[in-house]
C-alpha cells in the first residue's frame, strides 16, 4: 500500500489534486484563525491590553463611520489604509461586534449642503474639515479637496466623534513635514478610537466637582472649560466656603484660578477628600496678574496673592515659586507704538511672559502642540516620602525666571530681549503627584474637630491617603481659561484673541481629567512611539536611476532567465532519443 501511495503521489494529476486540497485547507484555516506577528521595534501594530479588554467586553454592536474614502494624496491615502487595518484588527478582537463603514460624506452634496454638514461635524462632534491638494497627473492644474479627517462612533443611542487631527503637533507643508504629521496621527489612532468607544459604551459617566468659594474663575472666561466638563462628564459644584465636607462620590475635583485666601477649614476639606483616594486637578495663580492693566493702566505689579496653600502643597511634594517664567518660545500680543496725538501703529510682538510650554513623555502631554500660558509661575518638587512626581509641562531651552514683586508692562519690549539672558531650560510649570499622600493636619487636628468628622459627617479623619489618590498642580490658572471676543463671543481654550492661533490647552485639559478619572489605562496608549523612517532625500536623488533599474529591469531579467532554464530542462527531459 505504501509503495502504491507514493507511486500515485508521483503522478501529475494526483499531485495537482493534492496541492489544491492543501491550498483550500490552508485558506480555510487562515479565515478562521488569525495571527499577526509584530516585528517592529516600537510594537506599532500591537494593541494594548486595555484596548483589547474594551473590545472583548462590548455588549452590543458598535458602528464606526470613517470619512476617509476617496482619492487622496499619497500620505493621506496611507493614513486611510492604516485606519482601515487598525479597525479590521479591532473588529477581529471584538468578535465581529465592531461594524466598519468607509464613506465619502461630501461626494454627492452641493456647496450649501456640504457647508451645513461641515458645520454640524464641527459643532456637535468637534471634527473640523481640512483642505488637501488633490492628486493629479503631471501638467494638470492644481486642485484642492475638502475632507473630514475623522469618524463617528455609534452605540445604541449615543454618537461620539473622533477627530484624527486633534491633539497632534502642527507641521509645515513640505513632504517631510506632512509625513511627520501623518505619522503622529497614526500614533494616536488607538487612543482616539478606543477612548471614543469607551465613552460611547460607558453606562455611567464620572462625576466631576467644580470647586468654588474662593473666587475661582466663573463665567465667560471658563466657557470652554465648563462646556468640556458638561459634554464629557456629570458635573456639580463644590463650595468650600459652605459645604461641610466633600463627599467621595466625586471622581475628581477641578479648581481653576482661585483668587481668595484659603482658611484651615477649606484646606481640611480638600485634604480629607484627597486622603480618601480623591483626585484633584488644580490650576493656580499664586501671583496677582492683570491682563487688562497692560493696556488700560500701562502695566501692573506681579505680587503674592496670599492664597495660603504653600504648606499644603509642600506637604504633598511640590512648591510653586513666587517668580514669573519668561520664554523666548512665546505667544504674541499687539503693541501700540507712536506718540499720543500722532499717527500710531499697532504691531504684534513676541511676549515672553506668555510662554508656549512643551509637554513631556507622560501620556497626558506627550506629542501635544504647544500649550499657551499667561504669567505662569515656576514649580519645584520637594521631598515627600511615598509621592511620585512627574513633570507634565515645562519651558523650552531658552527661558529665564524673574523673581517678584516685578512690574509687568510693555516698556521692556521697547528693546528686543537679549537671548543670552534666556539660558535656562525645561523649567517645570505643571506636575503630577501620585502615591501615599500624608495629611497636612496629621498630629495637629483638634480632637473636637476629629470627633465632628467621625460622628456628625461620618467621614473619620485620615492621616494617610488610601490608594488611588492623585493630584495635578499647574502653576498657571490661565491655561484653562478662554478669551472673549466682542464679535465672536468666548473663544476656544488657549486661542489667542488677536492672532486666532490655536494652542493645545484644551487637549492638555481633557487628557489630565481623563487620566484622573479613567482607571482603564487607555490614555497610556498616547505614549506610543512611532518611528518615522524616512528615506534620505540626497541619496534618493543621487541613486534614483540605479534603483529604478533594479526595481524594473532585474525582475524582468530574472523571469527571462527562469523561463530559459525551464525550457532547457523540458527539452532535455522530453528529447527523443536516437
Amino acid at each position: 500500500m505504501i509503495k502504491q501511495f507514493f507511486y500515485k503521489l508521483g503522478q501529475s494529476r494526483f499531485w495537482l489534486v493534492f496541492v489544491l486540497i492543501a491550498l483550500f485547507g490552508i485558506n480555510y484555516l487562515a479565515s478562521v484563525f488569525h495571527q499577526r506577528i509584530d516585528l517592529t521595534r516600537e510594537k506599532k501594530f500591537t494593541l494594548s491590553k486595555p484596548t483589547r479588554q474594551l473590545l472583548r467586553s462590548l455588549a452590543s454592536p458598535v458602528t464606526v463611520d470613517v470619512f476617509l474614502k476617496g482619492e487622496f494624496p499619497a500620505g493621506f491615502k496611507k493614513l486611510a489604509v492604516s485606519v482601515d487595518e487598525f479597525l479590521q484588527e479591532c473588529k477581529e478582537i471584538s468578535g465581529g461586534k465592531l461594524l466598519i463603514n468607509f464613506t465619502e460624506p461630501l461626494k454627492d452634496l452641493d456647496d450649501s449642503s456640504a457647508a451645513r454638514f461641515i458645520d454640524s461635524m464641527s459643532y456637535f462632534y468637534g471634527i473640523q474639515a481640512s483642505t488637501l491638494q488633490a492628486p493629479g497627473k503631471v501638467g494638470d492644474e492644481i486642485s484642492f479637496k475638502r475632507v473630514i479627517p475623522g469618524a463617528l462612533i455609534h452605540y445604541r443611542d449615543t454618537t461620539v466623534g473622533v477627530n484624527l487631527l486633534k491633539g497632534v503637533r502642527s507641521y509645515g507643508t513640505e513632504p517631510e513635514q506632512l509625513a511627520a504629521l501623518y505619522n503622529d496621527m497614526e500614533a494616536t489612532l488607538e487612543y482616539k478610537f478606543a477612548s471614543a468607544i469607551q465613552k460611547a459604551t460607558s453606562d455611567k459617566r464620572p462625576l466631576i466637582g467644580y470647586v468654588k468659594g474662593n473666587g475661582e474663575a466663573w463665567g465667560y472666561n471658563v466657557d470652554d472649560a465648563v462646556r468640556t466638563l458638561v459634554k464629557e462628564y456629570r458635573v456639580d459644584t463644590v463650595n468650600l466656603a459652605t459645604d461641610r465636607f466633600i463627599p467621595s462620590i466625586f471622581d475628581a475635583l477641578v479648581m481653576i484660578k482661585p483668587v481668595q485666601k484659603f482658611d484651615d477649614q477649606e484646606k481640611l476639606k480638600l485634604d480629607q477628600y484627597l486622603m480618601r483616594g480623591g483626585k484633584i486637578f488644580c490650576l493656580l495663580d499664586i501671583l496677582y496678574d492683570g491682563f487688562d492693566s497692560l493696556y488700560q493702566k500701562d502695566g501692573f505689579i506681579a505680587y503674592d496673592r496670599g492664597l495660603n496653600l504653600e504648606d499644603q502643597l509642600f506637604r504633598y511634594g511640590v512648591r510653586i515659586n513666587q517668580a514669573l517664567l519668561e520664554d523666548m518660545q512665546c505667544d504674541k500680543l499687539p503693541q501700540v507704538s507712536g506718540q499720543a496725538g500722532q499717527q500710531q501703529q499697532t504691531r504684534l510682538v513676541d511676549w515672553p511672559i506668555f510662554p508656549v510650554l512643551n509637554g513631556t513623555d507622560h501620556p497626558i502631554s506627550k506629542n501635544l502642540d504647544g500649550i499657551r500660558a499667561m504669567f505662569p509661575s515656576t514649580i519645584d518638587t520637594v521631598t515627600a516620602p511615598g509621592i511620585r512626581k512627574t513633570i507634565l509641562l515645562q519651558s523650552s531651552a531658552n527661558a529665564r525666571v524673574v523673581p517678584t514683586p516685578e512690574r509687568v508692562s510693555f516698556d521692556f519690549m521697547q528693546i528686543a530681549p537679549d537671548i543670552r539672558e534666556f539660558d535656562q531650560k525645561n523649567i517645570p510649570v505643571a506636575v503630577l503627584l501620585e502615591g501615599s499622600f500624608r495629611s497636612l493636619f496629621a498630629n495637629r487636628l483638634p480632637a473636637a474637630m476629629a470627633d465632628t468628622l467621625a460622628n456628625a459627617y461620618h467621614t473619620p479623619f485620615l492621616a494617610e491617603a488610601t490608594p488611588g489618590a492623585k493630584m495635578i498642580v499647574v502653576a498657571d490658572g490661565d491655561i484653562a481659561l478662554n478669551q472673549v471676543s466682542q464679535s465672536e463671543g468666548p473663544l476656544p481654550m488657549g486661542m489667542n484673541l488677536f492672532t486666532h492661533i490655536p494652542y493645545a490647552n484644551k487637549e492638555f485639559y481633557e487628557n489630565a481629567l481623563d487620566y484622573l478619572v479613567n482607571p482603564s489605562g487607555i490614555l497610556e496608549t498616547r505614549a506610543k512611539d512611532y518611528t518615522l523612517r524616512l528615506l534620505d532625500p540626497r541619496k534618493v536623488r543621487n541613486s534614483k536611476s540605479k534603483w529604478q533599474l533594479i526595481n524594473i529591469a532585474v525582475p524582468i531579467l530574472l523571469i527571462m532567465i527562469i523561463g530559459f532554464l525551464f525550457q532547457q530542462v523540458r527539452k532535455r527531459k522530453y528529447a527523443v532519443k536516437a
